[in-house]
């Protein structure tokens, strides 16, 4: 006899299975806190199995750390596309601005997801926690110069108000008419610390 009780599956080489898990991890993830989500909901949103799902990856801290690399580099990419596009020569409070502003579309895109780590309401994994902190502190060594400490600690700070504002952004939902006040206040924060912009 048949069994009619299990989850029909889709036969996918190994890329593409793995590409299905990674996409169905992604909307359990922005969609539910960590604690709720289950492996086995995964498995079943995927059309998969949990133990092929565990042949994939070692559980669900490191899927999750996955998804949230994945995000990562897409915004990086797409803040990279952004100053590709400007003029040369743009001053750097233009280049620092399209780059937040792309960053607003990325927290416009998953507002629930994107705050909840800030508030401390999902219970985030270490392992993704410690990859936000190494992605932040290799964007900044990139922007500040070694020599300047002021320069650091003003992109230190210049992040920690743009989480903070788009937080605050997050819970007026995200109103489109409002990006320019939060990235003007943003730059000014950031204009102020660094005091001066060509230095």
């Amino acid at each position: 006899m048949v069994r009619q009780d299990r989850t029909p599956r889709r036969r996918l080489d190994p890329d593409s299975r793995r590409e299905a898990i990674l996409a169905a991890a992604a909307a359990a993830f922005a969609d539910r806190p960590f604690a709720d989500v289950t492996i086995a909901s995964i498995a079943a949103d995927a059309q998969a199995s949990s133990s092929l799902v565990y042949r994939y990856f070692a559980g669900k801290e490191e899927l999750y750390a996955q998804v949230v690399g994945l995000a990562i580099e897409e915004l990086l990419d797409k803040q990279a596309a952004a100053l590709d596009a400007l003029d040369e020569g743009v001053p750097v409070r233009d280049r620092i601005g399209a780059a937040t502003l792309v960053y607003l579309d990325h927290v416009a895109s998953h507002p629930d997801a994107w705050a909840a780590p800030l508030r401390g309401s999902r219970g985030e994994p270490q392992a993704a926690a410690e990859l936000r902190v190494r992605v932040r502190a290799d964007y900044v060594e990139r922007l500040a110069p070694p020599e300047q400490a002021r320069h650091e600690y003003a992109l230190w700070g210049y992040y920690g108000f743009v989480d903070a504002a788009c937080l605050r952004w997050v819970d007026k939902g995200c109103p489109p008419d409002e990006r320019w006040a939060l990235v003007d206040a943003a730059l000014g924060c950031l204009g102020g610390a660094l005091g001066d912009w060509a230095a």
